[in-house]
């Protein structure tokens, strides 16, 4: 089911043509949302972040777009006719038709789809998951990059790249040859009790997933937590590496080369992630 600007679709020309300004030039943003038994996951982020990416684009606001009119927009497209109400759940907002590179207008329009979600709850996947960086391009040190934009192409590229050589995922480099984050979400490196997340200021991705892990774990004296660069380097000494993002919560790398690592971090974060989410 589809949800075009309030309206329940099935008629893709309704709103995809070839004056599209998100199929033209990525002129548009997205949230990836999880909704479990008809309650929306961390929505208030969601939110927040949605309305400060679009606000950084100067796309125009409309005053419906409250958190209770978008929350009521997404419960519109849950499945039906099966026996489950959890759902992924992708919002994107795109600057209506017209101009060029210099839009006509700065109003948007919207699109809300749903996938059947399995599980309700994380579930850690300990399959074999291995990671290989992703050189040919990097990602530039700008706000920009921190976007959920519809330009994803390097990520395209990279995940063929990945597919062509037999990995699960690559993680991606920034023009200072840190890792910003793998090609679908972002990236933490776990050594003894210390665990790091690139920085905003490197490039990455204001991921919601990694957002609330970096709140839990500023409430626990476990571990300590850095917002800091990470060089390629430090893999091979890595104890763990973890991938985050809204659709599976947390996804260990079990294998980086010729090095192997363990999950017992990931594991113990993903039970207050889901502690989390349930008292959302």
């Amino acid at each position: 089911m589809v949800n075009f600007n309030g309206q329940i679709v099935d008629d893709q020309e309704l709103y995809l043509n070839s004056k599209n300004r998100g199929l033209l030039y990525g002129d548009a943003l997205f949230e990836t949302i999880r909704v479990v038994n008809g309650k929306v996951i961390f929505w208030e982020d969601h939110y927040l972040s949605l309305m400060s990416s679009m606000r950084i684009l100067r796309m125009e606001i409309p005053m419906s777009f409250t958190m209770e009119f978008l929350e009521e927009q997404i419960l519109m497209v849950l499945p039906t006719g099966v026996d489950t109400t959890s759902a992924v759940i992708r919002i994107t907002v795109y600057r209506n038709n017209g101009g060029s590179y210099e839009p006509e207008s700065n109003e948007v329009s919207y699109i809300i789809d749903s996938d059947i979600l399995a599980n309700p709850y994380y579930i850690l996947n300990e399959d074999s998951y291995e990671v290989e960086l992703f050189k040919d391009y990097s990602l530039s040190k700008n706000m920009l990059s921190n976007l959920k934009t519809t330009n994803r192409i390097l990520n395209v590229v990279g995940s063929v790249y990945a597919k062509e050589n037999g990995y699960n995922n690559c993680l991606l480099l920034n023009e200072s040859k840190s890792i910003v984050g793998a090609l679908n979400g972002n990236f933490f490196l776990v050594k003894d009790k210390v665990i790091k997340t690139p920085p905003a200021e490197d490039g990455c991705i204001k991921g919601i997933v990694r957002k609330k892990i970096l709140d839990i774990l500023n409430k626990i004296d476990t571990y300590e937590c850095q917002e800091i660069s990470v060089s390629p380097f430090e893999l091979q000494q890595a104890d763990e590496l973890f991938i985050t993002n809204s659709v599976v919560g947390i996804q260990p790398i079990t294998k980086y080369r010729k090095k192997t690592y363990e999950n017992k971090v990931a594991k113990d974060i993903l039970g207050k992630l889901n502690a989390a989410a349930r008292f959302n």
